[in-house]
């Protein structure tokens, strides 16, 4: 699968914008991104493997609700950090 890194985590995936990755989850797609890139999953998810609060992760157009979502083969999985400002 495709997963799709945002600009303000790239500095963790040494700047790459798109990591390929196998995996029937999205749990096993991060756990396949922290195998490469150390340190990156716990960006995505806390201690109680909960999605952080300022992301969100869609897999095709679906914005999921936890890291067991299925992801079938092809598929695209795009991870969101929101922005703040003041």
């Amino acid at each position: 699968m495709r997963v799709l890194i945002p600009s303000q985590l790239r500095s963790y995936t040494n700047g790459a914008d798109e990591v390929s990755v196998d995996g029937a989850t999205v749990a096993e797609a991060l756990a396949a991104i922290e195998r490469l890139y150390p340190g990156f999953r716990f960006r995505i998810v806390d201690e109680q493997d909960r999605i952080r609060q300022h992301i969100h992760i869609f897999v095709g157009e679906e914005m999921v609700k936890g890291i067991e979502h299925p992801v079938r083969e092809g598929e695209r999985v795009q991870i969101v950090g929101a922005l703040s400002g003041g």
